[in-house]
């Protein structure tokens, strides 16, 4: 769906380009800095063609699809581009997955290689796929440590003296703009995971404008805690930060006390994050300890965002500019965005206006006819951002992109006058907790394969500092013993952490309209009531 550039676009436009003209802008300035090393631009662009050529050693080609399971690390960031460089498309996987959810996701993608650590949050990977659970994939390499069956990072990295220099080089050379980058899995209504596609162009373009629009500079010192498996760890976070000459700081887990230690430490000045992220930091009882004084932007979002919030960033932890924005996996994972001179109300009460070079719309669901300044509707997005499909599934990307471009996102909001976007529901039953997308039905037919289960249906209600988390109520079976902890142990065997309702309510039926429809707002109701009781 995307369409070629102009030639004269400011930064190039394929992976390998970019990681390239990157090194001779920056050169020996600090690119990526974690746990004490130090890797400059030109040593990143050097160890990016040797994790390019040792792909291409292990036979890895353009359009092979390579998964990234791990939590954020530098080696992510290498691994990411140097299978870029060779024309092949990057798979990120959730960490918090458990081994049923990923082995979907790595069977479907038909992923030949997969990068990855020995534990993760819910799975030991090495020991889940040990007895050829996924038959297309014929290596794994650990990102650090060593294990058995897997070739070792180091290893890997050594291998890339078997490649040919020179036919690598025109690898890389024949990678174009339009080629896609990656596959990003989003779940839908249906509950199956989708595969976005994104090309190498959309994924620059998009965070380019980003950069520019927030205001990101090569002297900032970017603290990414958002992992790097989200468009806003990844593409908004080291992408963005490579774009503009940024040095990168990951973290790999979220800890509110090494967060205040690595903002002292390292002097950071750009921190994004859902807004939970700064709540938590404002809760902090010692946060008076920590000098945070060299924060100076803020880039929130994924949820709602109370003004006070808005007020404290700027007021409170002293970041000169604070903005919200608004995108989904299918738009290259921005729509629209505040300007950082929005006033609080603004920036707090909307997700700004689009990006420039895209269209943003809203429609009567029932018409599909464009609505008024001011009248709630589907939020419909056209422009080089809309995702190039989903893998695989032709008819859920005709059922998401019309004919004419407009991707169809399943948000419902207000545009006002001056074209500034408001979220105000969404068509598509989903709630945000932690900034973590989490779809009911995913959640409600996971728990159809606990016996004794009859009926269930989860919905979203609200809850500090998470944002929402997930209210499953639940019908047993006349005869099932069935109990509260029989439900949650159930989740947790089956369902990443996120992903696990926090409340699990036993009712007699569901309410139901003429069509035997499950009336959620009439649960949010209930449940809004006997929460706030």
């Amino acid at each position: 769906m995307s369409s070629t550039l102009q030639p004269d676009f400011p930064v190039p436009l394929t992976v390998p380009q970019l990681i390239g003209w990157a090194a001779q802008q920056f050169g020996d300035k600090t690119a990526i800095r974690e746990q004490g090393r130090e890797l400059s631009y030109r040593e990143l662009n050097d160890l990016r063609r040797r994790a390019a050529r040792a792909f291409m050693a292990q036979g890895v080609v353009k359009g092979d699809r390579v998964a990234i399971w791990a939590p954020n690390c530098h080696e992510w960031i290498v691994a990411a581009i140097g299978l870029q460089s060779l024309g092949a498309v990057l798979v990120p996987l959730n960490t918090r997955l458990g081994k049923s959810e990923a082995a979907d996701i790595l069977q479907r993608a038909g992923v030949s290689v997969l990068l990855t650590v020995p534990a993760l949050e819910n799975c030991q990977p090495l020991q889940a796929f040990a007895n050829d659970v996924l038959p297309d994939c014929r290596l794994t390499i650990l990102l650090q440590s060593e294990g058995e069956n897997a070739l070792s990072w180091s290893d890997f990295l050594a291998s890339s003296s078997g490649a040919d220099n020179a036919q690598y080089i025109a690898i890389e050379r024949a990678v174009s703009p339009t080629d896609t980058a990656d596959m990003l899995f989003t779940s839908g209504t249906t509950g199956k995971a989708k595969g976005v596609l994104c090309s190498h162009e959309q994924n620059i373009r998009v965070f380019k404008t980003w950069g520019d629009t927030v205001g990101l500079r090569a002297d900032d010192n970017y603290l990414i805690v958002n992992p790097f498996f989200h468009s806003f760890g990844y593409k908004a976070g080291w992408l963005a930060a490579i774009i503009f000459g940024a040095t990168i700081l990951p973290m790999a887990r979220f800890d509110r006390e090494l967060i205040l230690q690595t903002i002292q430490a390292e002097k950071v000045s750009m921190l994004p994050g859902a807004p939970s992220l700064y709540e938590m930091i404002l809760a902090t009882p010692n946060r008076a300890d920590y000098d945070l004084s060299s924060l100076r932007l803020g880039v929130t979002g994924a949820a709602s965002v109370p003004v006070q919030l808005v007020r404290d960033m700027r007021d409170v932890l002293g970041f000169e500019t604070v903005v919200t924005a608004y995108g989904l996996t299918e738009s290259t994972g921005v729509v629209s965005i505040c300007r950082p001179d929005d006033d609080a109300q603004t920036i707090a009460t909307t997700s700004g206006k689009a990006i420039p070079g895209v269209e943003l719309i809203c429609v009567d669901p029932a018409t599909l006819a464009p609505v008024s300044a001011g009248v709630e509707g589907e939020v419909w997005v056209r422009g080089y951002n809309v995702m190039q499909g989903y893998f695989d599934m032709p008819e859920a990307t005709a059922e998401t992109i019309t004919q004419d471009g407009w991707l169809r996102t399943g948000d419902i909001g207000v545009l006002d006058e001056r074209g500034y976007l408001r979220i105000t529901d969404r068509l598509k039953d989903m709630y945000i907790m932690n900034g973590e997308n989490v779809y009911p039905a995913e959640v409600e037919k996971c728990l159809y394969g606990l016996a004794g289960v009859a009926q269930v249906a989860v919905i979203g209600v609200p809850k500090q500092p998470q944002g929402e988390v997930g209210m499953a109520f639940v019908v047993a079976k006349p005869d099932s013993a069935l109990s509260t902890e029989d439900v949650k142990q159930f989740f947790a065997n089956n369902l990443a952490r996120y992903k696990q309702p926090f409340y699990i309510e036993f009712v007699e039926s569901l309410p139901l309209n003429a069509s035997g429809k499950v009336l959620k707002t009439e649960l949010k109701s209930r449940a809004l009531k006997g929460l706030k009781a």
